[in-house]
């Protein structure tokens, strides 16, 4: 969190602040995002921007404070309340002899103008120490308002910067996530687990068969979002030097996963496999349509598995 790295609760005060009009010269707003994880939304660049951010650098509390109206408020992540252009420099004469050399760096993500002399916007701010070191970074909401041909703000509130997160489209998907066991006839039997990869955004499987206790081919796949397709993808990497990609849909309490993969030996595979929930705790894999440079070939038996419960 931002008030507790490096600097203390008022860095992240500090990096909150160029915000509003301020920016709208060479800004991109867009859906709030991230900073530099996702690479869209650039360095605010206008001139009242600008200043700001030389004010801060400069480590001048009272040309900062400045920037905002006689009873402008600062809320922090904590819910503290700074009320009135002195109080909030009060704070940054507390701050910035412990800060010298720091770099502001503000990304507004989004802004909706409310009227001509008010607007609202938010994003996210960085601050990087002198010696270059890991920075801070915190979200804002801010209102800035337009007096005697000039932007100040009226009020800045910051919360925690959290990376995106995919979790809400895995809604269907998210039962999976644990540990498999399965058997087939003829002594085929897998292994498969599930779990979250960082900030939820992908589902990483791990997932290995064998044949009357010989194996056969295991690998890894990342299960993900295609925000600009609406729709489940995978990619997948096998133990044998192959790969292959798929494209999930879904069908009441099923679904079809159309794959299309290629051999370490240079074949084209392509099949559907249909995984089926039982329940909770059960779930049947089906390949279909199996094909090997254009040949087709029977389908494989059923693998049904079961959740794999930790102890008591």
């Amino acid at each position: 969190m931002c008030s507790r790295r490096l600097l203390g609760p008022a860095v992240c005060l500090a990096a909150a602040l160029a915000v509003g009009q301020f920016m709208a010269v060479g800004q991109t707003p867009g859906a709030p995002q991230e900073p530099k994880a996702v690479g869209q939304p650039a360095p605010a660049k206008g001139k009242r921007a600008q200043e700001f951010i030389a004010a801060f650098n400069k480590g001048d509390a009272k040309a900062t404070a400045a920037f905002w109206t006689p009873d402008g408020t600062y809320v922090d992540m904590a819910g503290r309340e700074y009320k009135g252009r002195a109080a909030i420099q009060q704070l940054y004469e507390k701050v910035f002899p412990a800060q010298k050399g720091a770099k502001l760096t503000i990304y507004v993500t989004s802004h909706k103008e409310i009227s001509p002399d008010v607007a609202v916007e938010e994003g996210v701010t960085e601050v990087t120490p002198a010696d270059g070191g890991a920075g801070s970074t915190a979200r804002f909401a801010a209102v800035v308002v337009k007096k005697d041909g000039e932007w100040y703000f009226e009020s800045v509130r910051e919360s925690p910067a959290r990376p995106p997160s995919n979790v809400a489209h895995f809604d269907d998907l998210e039962w999976l996530i644990g540990d498999w066991t399965g058997e087939a006839d003829k002594g085929e039997s897998g292994t498969a687990s599930f779990a979250w990869a960082e900030n939820q955004n992908f589902i990483v499987s791990h997932f290995a068969t064998t044949l009357n206790g010989v194996p056969v081919v295991g690998g890894t796949q990342w299960i993900a979002w295609d925000a600009i397709d609406k729709q489940i993808r995978s990619w997948s990497f096998y133990s044998g030097g192959g790969f292959g990609e798929a494209v999930w849909t879904k069908d009441g309490n099923k679904w079809s996963l159309q794959t299309t993969a290629r051999t370490a030996a240079g074949k084209k595979v392509s099949a559907t496999n249909v995984l089926t929930k039982t329940d909770d705790d059960h779930v049947t894999w089906q390949m279909t349509k199996l094909t090997v440079d254009g040949q087709a070939l029977p389908d494989p038996a059923p693998l049904k598995m079961k959740r794999v419960k930790p102890r008591p």
